[in-house]
């Protein structure tokens, strides 16, 4: 069976790619061994933020007293919760499966191999094609620490089907998803420590977006262990045991179930890629800024190619490729992480779009910031909710804004107004003009705006002065 263009996987990447392939006039067919619909659907975005919405009620509920409201005794249904999940989360594969399955594409429910760089084995179906896009996502990174495997854990794939609420609750990691989840059990009832390996959770990003959700853990009863070395795991009867050293000191944590979320893989495996002699650099499928790998008519979108790990750039990856594969005599699109975005849906939440000071440090990219906090802010001391602070980064020379950030509240609402600033490449001075209605949340993001805006007019000032100084001086030796 020959296409123009066959796509590997039908999540969010692989049927972007397959829709915009078919738009452009290509015969698409998609390889999907199933169950059909892609992680965000299935088992990460959706499900996760949907049963995050009962956690997010329940705490309000327990913050009756705050405003002015009578204690009300809140309880969870982790079973009802998951049924609500449950059921939204069908309804929206439906709607996933009804697209992969319609009359543009054709379908293989089948596992793909590939037998040589232009063929593949799709169960009994042996597949050629002009160009081949690879989306096949990710997997569970297994962590080789002793003792782990023996004593057993919950990947988030389990955690997100769980019917009772344990009594405890080890989470490893410091990502989105240990985070996410961790909040989640802690405010049904289940007591949980998190450890994390680093000095603070979501260690890739700057140190003062992670400790105000540090801080609102500890507040809601979580143990947050930093800066620990796991040792191994051990059973003491129906306890689950972590061996650690934490702050110096060596000491235990038991609780009744582990929760193992320290990130996931790229999803190579069974694909054979050597057959097809793609690059592959740390279990990652090498790609250009194209979305090509080194086989020039082989393409890798999402998670596959381990550049960033969310679901809008995946899309966004899917669409250059499916353009790609069948333009490819022509300017090919390319993809630009300019205004990379990542959401954490914490509380508060964190959200932050282009460049960090981590990154502007470790590239040497000069630069300006100011912050805000919450707790300084009108609307947010009404809604009761001040924690964290809001962040922008920009060029000292025009004052340009390249990076923004924000842990707050509706942090992952509040974020889209600063991209699509930085999508004009607006400054801190257009920003700081923008009209914004008060008393909102989002006025706050013109108060670090007017902080830079002043630093650079006064730095503008000060260097015209030491031009004009100059110049005149030079004129009065002459």
């Amino acid at each position: 069976m020959t296409h123009d263009v066959v796509i590997i996987g039908g999540g969010s990447a692989g049927y972007a790619a397959a829709r915009t392939a078919h738009d452009e006039g290509a015969d698409a067919g998609i390889i999907d061994h199933g169950p059909l619909g892609g992680l965000c659907i299935l088992r990460g975005c959706m499900p996760t933020k949907t049963i995050l919405r009962s956690s997010d009620v329940m705490s309000l509920m327990n913050r009756a007293e705050e405003f002015g409201l009578k204690q009300v005794s809140a309880r969870a249904d982790l079973s009802a919760i998951i049924s609500r999940k449950a059921r939204l989360i069908g309804e929206f594969a439906d709607d996933r499966i009804q697209a992969l399955k319609d009359s543009r594409f054709t379908l293989y429910e089948e596992r793909a191999e590939f037998v040589s760089p232009h063929e593949i084995q799709a169960g009994p179906h042996k597949l050629t094609a002009k160009a081949f896009i690879i989306s096949t996502g990710s997997v569970v990174t297994r962590v080789p620490i002793p003792g782990l495997e023996e004593v057993g854990y919950l990947t988030s794939d389990e955690a997100l089907e769980l019917r009772d609420v344990p009594r405890s609750m080890i989470v490893l990691g410091g990502g989105p998803v240990a985070l996410e989840l961790a909040q989640f059990f802690q405010r049904i009832g289940t007591s949980v420590t998190l450890i994390q390996r680093s000095t603070h959770v979501m260690s890739q990003g700057d140190e003062d977006l992670a400790r105000p959700v540090e801080a609102r853990f500890r507040e809601e009863g979580m143990t947050v262990l930093t800066n620990t070395r796991l040792h191994r795991f051990t059973q003491n009867g129906t306890q689950k045991v972590a061996h650690l050293t934490h702050e110096g000191k060596e000491k235990t944590v038991s609780a009744e179930v582990i929760l193992q979320a320290l990130g996931r893989r790229p999803n190579v495996d069974g694909l054979n890629l050597e057959a097809a002699r793609i690059e592959v650099r740390q279990d990652k499928i090498a790609v250009d800024d194209t979305m090509r790998t080194n086989q020039p008519h082989i393409y890798a979108v999402g998670d596959v190619n381990g550049l960033h790990e969310i679901v809008h750039i995946a899309i966004q990856q899917g669409e250059i490729a499916g353009w790609n594969a069948v333009h490819s005599q022509d300017s090919p699109r390319r993809y630009d992480n300019r205004l990379k975005t990542q959401v954490v849906f914490t509380d508060p939440q964190i959200a932050g779009v282009g460049l960090s000071e981590k990154e502007c440090g470790s590239r040497k990219i000069p630069y300006r910031v100011a912050s805000y906090p919450f707790d300084d802010h009108g609307k947010s001391l009404t809604l009761g909710e001040t924690h964290g602070h809001v962040k922008l980064l920009a060029s000292p020379e025009n004052g340009e804004i390249f990076g923004a950030h924000i842990v707050g509240p509706e942090a992952a609402e509040l974020i889209h107004e600063l991209i699509a600033v930085m999508y004009y490449r607006g400054t801190v001075h257009d920003l700081a003009r923008i009209p914004h209605y008060h008393p909102t949340l989002a006025e706050i993001v013109t108060y670090p705006a007017e902080e830079l805006a002043g630093q650079l007019t006064s730095e503008s000032t000060v260097q015209r002065r030491d031009d004009s100084t100059s110049l005149f001086t030079g004129e009065a030796h002459l």
